[in-house]
């Protein structure tokens, strides 16, 4: 049974990539290839993969979701949209010397006032005065990781959203996925890898740590996900073909499998608190992309899971000699499933 501490590192500050490269897919890819580390490059997946096996990507779209306002007391005010609940009304985090009460309002980038609502947990609920997905995109921030030190601005607002992001409703970027650009996909496709797509908005859940011991005391953050009849039939064709489902990153990881728990991949949308550490057997993914995790956070034990505990020891331990980039807009990784 493992425990927190189980999954801490030292990582060098140097190696936390603060800017992403110039190019999407020029970035490193460690190749956990059995108990083998080899040192790729990002582009060389065309050559790891085969014809007839599938990638799973998550649509998904970051929002510009985070804002600055003013209290009607005039009291200063940070408000993070964590999740859309309808065209006028989502769940926020609200950051304030002291919390706002039901019934205020609260002027967003001196444009819009929002009215709070009831508490619901860690959030808040607020009222738009008209489209939730037009205000946001007119007058909101792009909210970067709290490990990247400069404000959003033009080149993040580009680069921190994939080339196929499609459904608005994450505040924060299924962040595998930034590797692909167009030439590199159009190779994967002229080689026969097939593509299919998953929706989980990611929320800002995904960055808070883990701050039990215990694991089994910890609760899960939550989010929505939705994946469509043509997903299912292309995981059935490529399983049938005998080739791979790779997953490209944890979040289409998570929506996978969450969907999976029967047994076998349904169609579906939902909420998932899925929780994966080592023990659990994977239903539906073969392979997984995915860029270096935080210490103590619930995507290390995620990929601990999937490729083994100890190997992913071995290929941090290596990926900080060797200096690759860590965290969002660092290098990836590739991995093979060995929990069945």
């Amino acid at each position: 049974m493992y425990s927190l501490s189980d999954f801490d590192f030292d990582l060098p500050q140097e190696l936390i990539a603060q800017l992403p490269l110039p190019q999407r897919s020029a970035s490193r890819l460690l190749h956990v290839d059995g108990d083998a580390l080899v040192d790729r490059a990002f582009a060389d997946l065309v050559g790891l993969l085969a014809p007839g096996d599938l990638l799973v990507f998550n649509d998904t779209r970051v929002l510009k979701a985070r804002f600055f306002g003013v209290k009607e007391t005039g009291g200063k005010v940070e408000v993070l949209v964590e999740r859309v609940l309808d065209n006028r009304t989502v769940h926020a985090q609200v950051r304030a010397s002291k919390s706002p009460q039901a019934g205020s309002r609260i002027r967003l980038s001196d444009a819009f006032d929002v009215v709070v609502g009831e508490r619901a947990g860690e959030f808040y609920t607020l009222q738009f005065p008209s489209d939730v997905f037009d205000l946001i995109e007119a007058h909101g921030r792009l909210p970067l990781p709290p490990y990247i030190e400069h404000a959003a601005d033009d080149f993040d607002e580009q680069r921190y959203q994939t080339v196929y992001a499609k459904q608005p409703g994450a505040v924060a970027a299924p962040t595998a996925g930034l590797h692909f650009d167009q030439p590199l996909l159009d190779a994967l496709r002229d080689k026969g890898v097939q593509f299919a797509y998953v929706t989980l908005h990611v929320g800002a859940g995904t960055f808070q740590p883990v701050r039990v011991e215990n694991l089994a005391e910890h609760k899960m953050h939550s989010e929505w996900y939705t994946i469509l009849p043509e997903t299912v039939d292309a995981v059935r064709a490529a399983k049938d073909g005998g080739g791979n489902v790779i997953a490209v990153g944890t979040t289409s990881m998570r929506a996978l499998e969450s969907a999976s728990q029967s047994g076998r991949l349904q169609a579906g949308s939902g909420d998932t608190s899925l929780f994966i550490t080592p023990g659990y057997v994977f239903k539906t993914v073969d392979r997984l992309i995915t860029n270096f995790h935080l210490p103590k956070s619930t995507l290390l034990m995620l990929v601990s899971a999937f490729a083994g505990y100890q190997r992913i020891r071995t290929a941090y331990a290596h990926a900080i000699e060797k200096r690759y980039r860590f965290f969002s807009y660092g290098d990836a990784m590739l991995l093979t499933n060995t929990s069945c």
